[in-house]
């Protein structure tokens, strides 16, 4: 049975898969092309909020108080090379801020940021990892 976590996340690939993954200022672009958060947002809530495009502070305030994306994010964050930073406010992990850097740089200096390809299947690793850990073995009656 797929987990919640994980239809978001596959949703997620599909989503960036049609509109494309930007790596710009903003969580979104005019053109569609949404930052993977706000694809984990808007394959959760269905929306994408105009603030996406404007105001970074609030689309990630909208992002955090959504508890089914964060799980999302959190899960993507855990799967991939690198450890989240501190967020200094807080002195608790960054997520949104880890997975929205590994998206957009390299991992080397010789090296190009993760392809639209490889970030839809980091995301697709994600996923079934979610559903991996939900999955439930069958009862059988003693």
């Amino acid at each position: 049975m797929a987990s919640s976590t994980g239809t978001i996340l596959r949703t997620t690939a599909h989503i960036l898969s049609y509109y494309g993954l930007h790596t710009g200022k903003q969580f979104a672009s005019a053109d569609g092309r949404l930052d993977i958060c706000a694809a984990i947002f808007r394959a959760t809530t269905g929306k994408t909020p105009n603030c996406f495009l404007t105001d970074e502070d609030t689309a990630l305030l909208q992002i955090r108080m959504c508890e089914p994306a964060m799980d999302a994010i959190h899960m993507l964050s855990a799967i991939l090379p690198t450890q989240p930073p501190t967020d200094p406010d807080t002195s608790a992990d960054d997520h949104i801020e880890h997975v929205t850097h590994w998206a957009t740089t390299p991992t080397w200096p010789d090296q190009q940021p993760p392809t639209t390809s490889e970030v839809i299947g980091a995301i697709l690793r994600a996923a079934q990892t979610a559903d991996t850990l939900t999955d439930t073995p069958h009862q059988t009656a003693a």
